[in-house]
């Protein structure tokens, strides 16, 4: 069900990525949801079909468990390792061209690591790479800057505390000097932001989410699912002024990104939040609340707590919980946990069609010259158009499922499953 409220906005919001080099910005992939931190893949003429015997260009082994999404500088790939039990934590780099890892190196072992659920990873964030440089993160245990040509550390930080209960998942993010990165935990939720340079902290502010009636919402043994959230923030423009738009425990927040000072919220009790990424445009932020319940869209030029004033919309039909949305022109398309995709009016949420692929989701899709691509935890990936009418173009099987979202870079995908990484690439156009 649709709940939709007029008049939605008379002020610019557009989103606002890092600085691209035109000529490199199909070749980059500089987050886990690429150079516009949306998911759009920057020129390149992508494959959609592929197997395990076909348009593979290469296929390297990857052992541990980890979920992390690959992210590519020049001739380099990198992502975050580490196995089951989370004794050490490592950082991999794989050359683009050959498959060849060139770099495996642990950075820290960890005599008592703190509890990870079976489902999650000890390396689900995923790095973020720029100008020789690439930042990760394992949660609280371990944050670094490395070298990106060289694995050299040129800083790190052991120093942060919080129960991650689940294990981690937020990713960090880079704008302008600031690397920041959320902690939303079961005993302490904050953000915090570090000079990029350094290291050194900039800001840290805490969440301001009230869970004093937590203990109301379900089993006392979960209360800390409650306080616990996975997502990464994104930067919009809203009048001419950066916004930071961050998706916390059972709240969406509004942040200034120089100072870290809240500017509003809008909250969801009841649930705790999932792990998707927000989106902005149309003067709107797109984001899913109360762990899939609801998807809102949400004027973000308020001040306080704007339940009541800057939600445009609502839709509570098939919203994921893990798996990001894609905004594309005028329609805005998701795929939820259990494989039912959607494509509603971004302006006005209503939706336009809703049909089942199939499977179980958790990567975040991708969109390339008026195609989507979807991966589920079985292996299978499904290529649809981005238009007005559902249609499949191509279902192609790997042998292992994706936790991990896809990178692009030129004409290929690069491929994280749970034991490999892939380059897939149309062969007849190399």
């Amino acid at each position: 069900m649709t709940r939709f409220t007029p008049g939605i906005c008379s002020f610019l919001l557009i989103v606002c990525p890092a600085v691209v080099d035109p000529i490199l910005a199909g070749e980059n992939w500089t987050s886990y949801r690429g150079p516009t931190d949306q998911g759009h893949v920057l020129g390149g003429n992508l494959p959609i079909q592929w197997s395990e015997t076909e348009n593979v260009v290469w296929k390297t082994e990857i052992p541990g468990k980890a979920w992390s999404s690959p992210v590519i500088e020049g001739n380099r790939i990198w992502l975050t390792n580490t196995p089951e039990d989370g004794s050490w934590l490592a950082v991999i780099c794989v050359d683009k061209r050959t498959g060849k890892i060139v770099l495996n190196q642990r950075l820290l072992q960890i005599a008592l690591p703190a509890y990870c659920h079976p489902f999650n990873s000890y390396g689900s964030p995923s790095p973020v790479i720029e100008n020789g440089r690439v930042y990760i993160s394992f949660g609280a245990p371990y944050n670094a800057c490395l070298n990106a040509h060289t694995g050299e550390i040129i800083w790190q930080r052991t120093d942060f505390t919080c129960n991650h209960f689940r294990g981690p998942g937020s990713s960090p993010f880079l704008f302008h000097d600031l690397l920041i990165l959320h902690f939303d935990g079961s005993d302490q939720q904050y953000l915090v932001a570090m000079d990029k340079h350094t290291g050194k902290t900039v800001w840290r502010t805490d969440r301001t989410m009230d869970f004093r009636d937590i203990d109301n919402l379900g089993n006392p043994k979960h209360e800390g699912d409650y306080r616990k959230a996975f997502s990464t923030p994104v930067i919009a423009n809203v009048a001419g002024q950066p916004v930071l738009i961050s998706l916390g425990s059972m709240a969406l927040y509004g942040y200034v990104p120089q100072t870290g000072k809240e500017l509003w919220r809008v909250e969801a009790t009841g649930s705790h939040s999932g792990a998707c990424r927000p989106v902005t445009g149309h003067g709107l932020v797109f984001s899913p609340m109360g762990s899939g319940k609801e998807l809102r869209a949400v004027r973000p030029n308020g001040s306080g707590l704007v339940n009541d004033t800057h939600i445009v919309w609502t839709y509570n039909r098939a919203v994921p919980q893990r798996p990001s949305l894609l905004l594309v022109d005028e329609l805005l398309f998701m795929i939820d946990n259990a494989g039912v995709t959607s494509c509603l009016e971004a302006v006005t949420g209503q939706e336009i069609w809703r049909s089942r692929v199939g499977g179980d989701f958790s990567a975040s899709p991708i969109y390339s010259d008026g195609k989507i691509w979807l991966f589920d935890q079985k292996g299978k990936s499904t290529v649809i158009t981005a238009g007005r009418t559902f249609q499949v173009l191509a279902e192609n099987q790997l042998d292992d499922g994706f936790w991990a979202s896809p990178a692009a870079s030129g004409n290929a995908l690069y491929l994280r499953t749970r034991t490999h990484l892939y380059r897939i690439e149309d062969q007849s156009q190399t």
